[in-house]
Parts: structure tokens; sequence; C-alpha cells
């Protein structure tokens, strides 16, 4: 990224910028652009809008995770886990909150309901072998290295 600017749109006046809650945090958070108090019934998932579109730079992603005291507190999380938002994507970020607990959630006008992390990936070019090299691991996993 170029001078770690990014451009964000407002597609409403209403929508809030992302913020950083510390110098060090890594992912900025994200608010919920609603008209009023949005209910999330146990085991239901809501699409929640930001009112933002970003120009995420070539070869970079936005991830988009939990926000951890939204997840311990009121047992909301981003449906799909780890959003991925593309650097060709031009359209609003939407969070889909899931609802895991027992419980009907609120979700308030402007609460934080998600952060974004910007990383750069490796684009690959897939090539079909008949065997991959040899590691001490090899095919172990699921708990194998315990």
């Amino acid at each position: 990224m170029k001078e770690n600017i990014l451009e964000i749109k407002k597609l409403d006046e209403r929508a809030i910028i992302p913020t950083y809650g510390t110098n060090d945090s890594a992912g900025a958070d994200l608010y919920a652009l609603l008209d009023d108090n949005l209910e999330i019934k146990p085991g239901e998932t809501i699409l929640i809008g930001t009112g933002l579109a970003m120009a995420i730079p070539k070869g970079y992603v936005g991830l988009i995770y939990a926000r951890s005291s939204l997840g311990t507190k009121k047992g909301l999380a981003p449906a799909n886990k780890v959003g991925v938002i593309d650097a060709d994507y031009r359209g609003e970020i939407k969070i889909p909150l899931f609802n895991q607990s027992k419980e009907t959630q609120t979700i308030t006008p402007g609460e934080r309901i998600a952060q974004i992390i910007f990383t750069p990936y490796l684009k690959v070019n897939f090539q079909e072998v008949d065997s991959l090299d040899e590691t001490i691991r090899g095919q172990g996993g699921f708990g194998s290295t315990n």
C-alpha cells in the first residue's frame, strides 16, 4: 500500500470510517449501519451493512474477523468465520453476523461488529505433480504434533 493510505467511500452519510482501538491494533473496527436496533435470534445469521466501500490495493486482501468482545459477551461472530474482501471488489462491505448463543442478541446503530485486517497475499500457479518432497511431519495432521 502506498504510504499506508486506503481509499474509502461512504455510501451513506451515517457510515463510520473504521478505527483502530489502540496504536498497535492490527484490526480496524467496522461499524453497523442501522436505522434501529437489530435483533439476531439464536442460530440466525443476518447480513449487516457498514455503508462503506474500499479500494484495496492490488496484491492485498481485506480479511474480516470477529471482534473478541462481541464473540465472548454476545456469542456473535461472522458466519463465514473469516471474510475475504478482494482487491477488485468495490461494493459495500457487509458482515454476516451469526448468533451462536442461546439468547436473542441486539446490535445497535453504530456498534462495532467486526474488524478488518489488510495483508499482502501470494498468487500462485498450480502445477500437478506425481509426488511431493518428504518432510519429518509427512501426512500427520489434526493434532499429530501434540
